[in-house]
């Protein structure tokens, strides 16, 4: 059962009754779905359906396609030489097809392209040459590694420029859909443990696959990430070397803006990675945002210059926090850690990223779903006139209301007392003080299970509760 994807698979099946061949590209970080999704939704039914071999050289690509195009019942297929002679092959086999429409699902497609291989230019011949030229053909092409889809097929200046009829971006799960995706599988979670969980696993399916019934959620944590044979203790490596050739520098800058919490400016990724600024930093900080490991956002009222660059990737904040600093080996150590004030600090820092990766519900849960408006963060230096000021998330509206929202997580009604709410009305008046806007400024909540009412908790506007960002 697929949870989700309506819009995915309402593009994949809408290829099906196109009067023209259609050419869709399917991309997203590792363990999305990609391939479930694609499969499910063609009930598993492929006229022609071939996976790239990880690490195999072009003799044995080449073999283990002609594999394929046997089980696809081309019976005496012979071994081509090369992928010209590979895709002239699959040609002769699907103009002898009876379906009427002939989808192809080629998956891993990067790693086909192996070295000296002509791979790219024997592609393009296939779908420019003959697959375009006529109105029977889906060809669906899927891959982990994004940046080469993005860059030799999306982006291609070459013989692909165009071509592609349609693209994909999976996204990760959103909270609901987690929340069902947790019901089929029996699992006994409250939204606070689905939000816990997610602040760990993000929305990545196959990571919530991996939860046991009759396990508490922090005994699900300990199995999958710190016993000694857990399924995710190693998955660092291997998820951004499953992405990108050159897997260092990715590594070099998330790890530089894992320091920092509210993300830091490119100049300052150069100073941090010893990196110069050129196309090449450019296309690696395009490739992390297309991959959701990082986004780039203007601060209000700065220039795109200024934009800052932060990390917003679950897993690898949670890598970078516990995993690679538990230096103990303890099989225990989330279970034993989950009253402790690391805990604590990491929680509510991990829901204020969840709450960015919720924007669209965080919206909908003010009221304002329809309303244009822009996020935003800001942030003001402490100088000799005024103190700092830092606002993580601001809703700048078309209805000339900004929201600054303030993001808590706590077991129970979250209580603002005179401290803080002394420290809210600072942050406003100085937000005010400098950016000069005309617009009325608004105090929002946004908080698991609510503002506790009394003497302080008049300064908010507006509320939004952890259900809300289940919409």
């Amino acid at each position: 059962m697929i949870i989700g994807r309506e819009e995915e698979q309402k593009i994949l099946r809408s290829a099906v009754q196109s009067e023209y061949s259609e050419f869709i590209a399917v991309y997203g970080r590792r363990r999305v779905g990609k391939t479930y999704l694609i499969r499910e939704t063609f009930g598993y039914k492929f006229t022609f359906q071939h996976t790239g071999l990880a690490k195999g050289n072009t003799k044995e690509q080449l073999f283990s396609f002609a594999i394929s195009l046997r089980d696809a019942g081309y019976d005496d297929c012979p071994i081509p030489k090369s992928w010209l002679e590979a895709f002239s092959l699959l040609s002769n086999f699907l103009k002898n097809s009876t379906d009427e429409k002939k989808v192809i699902f080629l998956d891993e497609l990067p790693w086909m392209d192996t070295s000296r291989s002509n791979f790219i230019s024997a592609f393009e011949h296939f779908w420019n040459g003959w697959a375009s030229a006529r109105k029977d053909i889906v060809l669906i092409i899927c891959g982990s590694a994004t940046s080469w889809i993005i860059n030799k097929v999306i982006n291609d200046h070459g013989g692909l420029h165009n071509r592609v009829t349609q693209q994909i971006a999976l996204q990760p799960f959103s909270l609901r859909e987690c929340e069902i995706f947790a019901q089929s599988k029996g699992l006994e979670m409250s939204r606070y443990q689905i939000a816990e969980c997610y602040m760990v696993l993000g929305g990545i399916p196959f990571y919530w696959s991996l939860l046991e019934k009759g396990l508490s959620l922090a005994q699900n944590i300990d199995k999958i990430f710190f016993s000694k044979n857990g399924k995710l203790s190693n998955e660092f490596n291997q998820l951004y070397a499953s992405l990108f050739k050159s897997p260092e520098q990715y590594i070099n800058i998330v790890t530089a803006l894992g320091r920092k919490k509210a993300g830091i400016t490119r100049e300052e990724i150069m100073t941090a990675t010893n990196q110069q600024s050129n196309g090449a930093l450019s296309k690696v900080l395009d490739e992390l945002e297309y991959c959701g490991f990082i986004r780039k956002y203007n601060g209000y009222g700065k220039k795109c210059k200024q934009a800052i660059y932060q990390l917003i990737d679950n897993y690898t904040l949670f890598y970078f926090k516990f995993i690679q600093q538990n230096q103990n080996n303890d099989e225990h150590f989330w279970s034993v850690s989950i009253d402790s004030s690391m805990h604590r600090a990491w929680s509510g820092l991990a829901f204020e990223r969840l709450c960015m990766a919720h924007t669209q519900q965080i919206k909908a849960g003010l009221g304002i779903a329809g309303v244009l408006s822009n996020v935003y963060s800001w942030r003001k230096e402490a100088d000799e006139y005024s103190s700092g000021a830092q606002i993580d998330m601001l809703i700048d509206r078309n209805d000339q209301i900004i929201n600054l929202c303030e993001m808590k997580y706590s077991l129970t009604e979250y209580a603002i007392d005179a401290d803080y709410e002394k420290s809210l009305r600072n942050k406003k008046a100085i937000f005010i003080d400098t950016t000069k806007t005309r617009k009325a400024v608004h105090l929002t909540m946004v908080t698991t299970y609510g503002v506790r009412r009394n003497t302080h908790s008049g300064i908010v506007q507006s509320e939004v509760t952890l259900d809300d960002l289940f919409l």
